[in-house]
């Protein structure tokens, strides 16, 4: 048989099954998770006023909105999975690639979904224990159920996955429906005599580092705006849904965290949102009374909704990176019945699963912010010079220079930060990094007659193991690049 008949009957590849609602639905599910629920209290102790607070969550949206537009003309004119690492790929080359993508595998990825599988676990499980913090293995081992169910429903199907995005991104909308009416109703009935409204600027910070950390607190609350990038090639009719579902969900996103932080102001007071580990359940006890427990259990939603976006998304960078040789190929392989990128997924479920055996994966949470903003950052760069170097490429959709400048400009900003707030956990995580570069010139740069040959024979003998363990084939694009 000709490779090329081989080829014609094991070509699979993901299918665009991705509508502009699910669009939406990823994009404000991934970044409405725990954050409204819980940062509002970072964000007030750092601005030390209410006003100030609301400010703040009003730039975070805006400084939002300007990056996802940016990364919507990169998702349209490099139409490739795996958001900014693509990108980052095409603009500097396969080291700085790879160094994105190792420090995903290692870090932002696994311990992210790791700390949201805790949040929902512990949200489900506290009504249980109301009087003391839940036991730390049952806590654990229900937020591995909760890994395990959503890596499955995504290795069964995309349109499951789908669903449950869909389904949980209204219920987090209406839940915070819920609480805007509630802290609007309480507003009509008491003015501004309850509350934090009677001094909305008393408190005041002065201090550009405390407004610097508070900005990070609430852009922690959107973070995800990206996460609609890693699965372009899913997406039907990308070029057209990509910036749509953009232009729709980070306003409606922008809209409901300004309204919910009014709402939290017009019933609690300054000291009371500071005193709160979890600000809703605190609102909550005060205005929605028997019904209260409906607060907590919309929190553990949300956490599920986020997780299942960040799991589809985080599968998805593998599943290019493995693509593009810097994973083993096994992570390139998809379901020939599900269409689905199995190995991937499995992956990210399992790295998440290994996560949540650190005591206090909350710590590794500080890693995060200082790499995420340095990856965001790089692709913005990534995509000013490509407009210079590379001028005659297909841009359907082109923002003004201005925006990605400063957009990157801000990005440097806030990778600097951390360098003087919390210096050893950047420098720590800068040595992770670094990291990268020697794996990357012993399993990518070197050639297999360069490498050990050991090293490929072991390679080789677990990708077939696992390829009979669980059957997958080659995606189309790499039996393109092999024939």
């Amino acid at each position: 048989m000709s490779s090329e008949d081989n080829t014609a009957e094991v070509a699979i590849k993901l299918k665009q099954k991705i509508t502009l609602a699910n669009g939406v639905a990823i994009i404000v599910g991934n970044i409405i998770g725990s954050g409204i629920f819980l940062t509002p209290k970072g964000v007030q102790l750092e601005c030390g006023s209410p006003a100030l607070s609301l400010i703040i969550w009003a730039i975070c949206g805006v400084f939002s909105l300007v990056g996802a537009l940016c990364y919507a003309e990169l998702g349209t004119t490099i139409v490739k999975s795996g958001a900014s690492y693509a990108y980052i790929l095409e603009a500097f080359g396969p080291l700085i690639g790879f160094m994105r993508l190792w420090i995903s595998v290692l870090i932002i990825e696994p311990t992210v979904q790791a700390a949201i599988a805790i949040t929902f676990s512990i949200y489900l499980i506290q009504p249980f224990f109301p009087t003391c913090d839940p036991p730390f293995m049952a806590v654990r081992l229900l937020a591995a159920a909760c890994v395990c169910i959503i890596m499955f429903a995504n290795c069964w199907s995309v349109r499951y996955a789908t669903r449950i995005q869909d389904i949980f991104a209204y219920a987090k909308v209406i839940a915070l429906i819920v609480i805007i009416i509630a802290g609007m109703v309480s507003l009509a009935r008491f003015g501004t005599d309850v509350g934090s409204f009677s001094k909305p600027w008393e408190g005041t910070t002065n201090n550009v580092g405390n407004i610097a950390i508070a900005m990070y607190s609430g852009l922690y609350s959107y973070a995800g705006w990206d996460t609609l990038n890693f699965m372009v090639e899913e997406l039907k009719d990308p070029y057209k849904n990509l910036p749509l579902a953009i232009y729709i969900s980070l306003p409606i996103c922008t809209i409901i965290y300004l309204l919910a932080n009014m709402a939290y102001y017009a019933v609690l007071t300054p000291a009371e949102i500071i005193a709160s580990d979890a600000v809703a359940v605190g609102f909550a006890g005060k205005t929605l009374g028997v019904v209260s427990w409906m607060i907590p259990i919309a929190v553990a939603m949300s956490t599920f909704g986020a997780l299942n976006s960040s799991l589809m998304a985080s599968s998805r960078l593998y599943f290019v990176g493995a693509r593009e040789r810097h994973l083993p190929d096994y992570f390139a392989m998809v379901s020939p019945d599900r269409f689905t990128p199995a190995p991937s997924l499995l992956l990210s479920g399992c790295l998440t699963l290994v996560y949540l055996c650190v005591k206090d994966v909350f710590q590794l949470i500080n890693y995060y912010s200082f790499m995420y903003w340095l990856t965001v950052g790089l692709s913005i760069i990534g995509q000013i010079y490509l407009r210079y170097s590379r001028p005659d490429l297909p841009r359907p959709l082109k923002v003004n220079i201005f925006f990605p400048i400063i957009f990157a400009a801000a990005c440097i900003f806030l990778v600097i930060v951390p360098f003087f707030t919390e210096t050893i956990e950047s420098l720590i995580g800068t040595a992770i990094l670094l990291t990268g570069i020697p794996i990357y010139f012993l399993f990518v740069y070197l050639t297999p007659s360069q490498r050990p040959r050991c090293l490929d024979v072991v390679m080789n003998a677990v990708t077939s193991f696992l390829q009979k363990l669980f059957p997958v084939v080659m995606s189309e694009s790499e039996l393109e690049e092999e024939f």
